[in-house]
Order: C-alpha cells, then structure tokens, then sequence
C-alpha cells in the first residue's frame, strides 16, 4: 500500500510517499482501509520534532481519517467488516491507504457524513468538547468567545457551543471564513485583523464580558482575552505557538481562571463522554464538520503548510 513515511524529524519535505506493509490486524483491532485522512497542527509539530512527544522514525503521520473496515482481528465485537467508521488514533497511522487501530480507536461513521466529514471529526469535535465542558465547565446560559473559529476546531466549538445553548461570538481573519462561521451559528462574528475588535465583545455582552474563551492562538491573543472576560471567566488555551506576556491583575480582578489542554491527557471517563456526545451529533445532524480542503496523499507536504498558514477556513485532508 501507499504511506506517507517520515524518516527524520524537519520540515514538511521530510514527508515522502511511498510504498509499505500493512500487517494483518492483532486481537481487539481492526484494519481500516482509509478514504481520507485528517490534517491537524500538532501532525506539523510532531514532524518537526517540537512537540512533547517524538515517534521512533520511521513513521505514518496521522491520527484522524475515515473509511471502511477491511478486516477485524479476534475478539472485535462492535465493529463488523465493511462498516463505515471515523478513525481517533491508530497504531500505524492514518497518512496511508490503510491503517491499523484498536477497536476503541474506531467509531461509527452515519452514511449522510462523507468520509472527507468523517475524517474531520475527532481531534477538533473532541479538543473543542473537552475544552468547553470538562476545563472550562461551561453551562448553556453563558457566553463562548471561539478565539480563531474558521479552523477545524474552531468551527467545531461554534457549533457544538451553539447546540448546547450558549451565546457564541467567533473571531475570524477572512471574509469567507466569518461567512462560515455565522453559518455554523456564531450569534456574532468579529474581524480579528481588525484593531479594537475585541472591544465590541464587551458591547456585545453589555459591559458584563464572555464567559468561556476558547484559544487558539495564546501567544498572539492572551494578554488581550484576559481583559474581556467576564468575573469568574475562563480561558482554555488550546493552541499556542510561542510565549506571550500578561497582566496577571487582569486575572486577579475578575478571578479569572487560565487553562491548557491537551486532548491526549483526557481521562478515559471523559473520553468515553466525548466519543458519545460526538457520535450522537454527528448521528442527529447537529454535528457537520466543515472540509475547506482536499489533497491527494502525495501532497501532504503542502497540507502540512497550508495548516498553519494564516486565515484557516475549516478542515484539510488527504486523500489516499
């Protein structure tokens, strides 16, 4: 089968196509032939070799993607061969025709969501999840600010916020991409290349402040969150890409709480939570991820750069 392959860490070029095995599936797992693969920001960090934790090389990049189970190993019970899933990790990698993954690892995937869809759900619908109910314990009467809602999980957090009840305000950087989200149902979408923008959040709320931001890009935008929050406000920083500095007494002044996440230190509890509320989502509709681009599978070096490029507009995946 074809595989993306990197064999030393650095910059999206060490990607390359190529030819590779597929064992056959171990008790408990299955093997999915894969028809689209999810791109994320942290697939950029871990070819790099800045994230927290660096596979042995050389490796299949990918953690999201969607397809048809080909085979199941002994003991599967819950999946069957030729059932549509959407993939949430593997053990072999999803940046490939097929890949290998435990049986928990695999999850229905309803016949209206396509499988590009279905390969945009679980890192941003399950990041955006445990952001708003497990870290920043969100309840329905209060007001979400989406920092950065145009990307993958971004434009998740509109719309599982708005499902749920909040008031959502989103910021985006691009006309289509504030288009999209006001789609999703942000009740107010500001422009944050604009100076000030932040200020009409404090308008927007009658002077009170959000409640919940959800961060996307902390070292651009949390010394500037902490000020239109409202008393007991949250922010969960969700992505970062380098240091920032604060005013910690505008924190102090509205006992403001500031959060980090990463998705893979949820506990199994709480991902249990997260793989249920997704699924009934995406079965009920109120779920629908947004695909702003597909590649083939020998362009994964440009997807690998258009997701960090500025003005995201929903999710980018591979095609195998």
């Amino acid at each position: 089968m074809k595989a993306i392959r990197v064999h030393r860490p650095g910059g999206p070029e060490v990607m390359e196509l190529e030819d590779v095995d597929i064992r056959e599936p171990d008790e408990g797992e299955v093997l999915v032939r894969i028809r689209a693969a999810g791109v994320n920001p942290v697939d950029t960090y871990i070819r790099s070799g800045s994230a927290n934790y660096t596979p042995a090389c050389p490796y299949t990049p990918g953690t999201d993607g969607a397809g048809i189970i080909e085979r199941t190993g002994r003991g599967v019970r819950r999946l069957r061969e030729g059932q549509r899933v959407f993939v949430g990790g593997s053990a072999t990698g999803t940046y490939a025709e097929m890949a290998i993954c435990a049986e928990s690892q695999a999850h229905a995937l309803p016949p209206k969501v396509s499988f590009a869809q279905g390969a945009g759900v679980f890192v941003p619908y399950a990041t955006a999840y445990h952001a708003l109910f497990h870290k920043a314990h969100g309840s329905p009467e209060e007001t979400v600010l989406v920092h950065g809602a145009t990307g993958g999980v971004g434009s998740a957090a509109v719309q599982i916020a708005k499902a749920a009840g909040f008031t959502v305000i989103a910021t985006g950087g691009t006309e289509q991409g504030r288009q999209m989200v006001k789609n999703q149902g942000a009740e107010h979408v500001l422009d944050h290349s604009q100076s000030g923008y932040l200020d009409a959040a404090h308008e927007l709320t009658g002077g009170r402040g959000v409640d919940i931001i959800l961060e996307m890009l902390a070292n651009v935008n949390l010394g500037r969150d902490l000020g239109v929050l409202a008393k007991g406000g949250r922010v969960v920083v969700i992505g970062s890409r380098g240091p920032v500095e604060i005013n910690p007494r505008d924190a102090m002044s509205r006992d403001a709480t500031i959060t980090g996440m990463l998705l893979a230190n949820s506990s199994p509890r709480e991902m249990e939570a997260i793989v249920a509320a997704l699924e009934a989502g995406l079965e009920s509709g109120v779920l629908s991820p947004v695909t702003g681009k597909e590649l083939p599978l020998a362009e994964a070096a440009q997807a690998h750069r258009d997701v960090m490029a500025a003005g995201a507009y929903g999710k980018i995946v591979l095609i195998p």
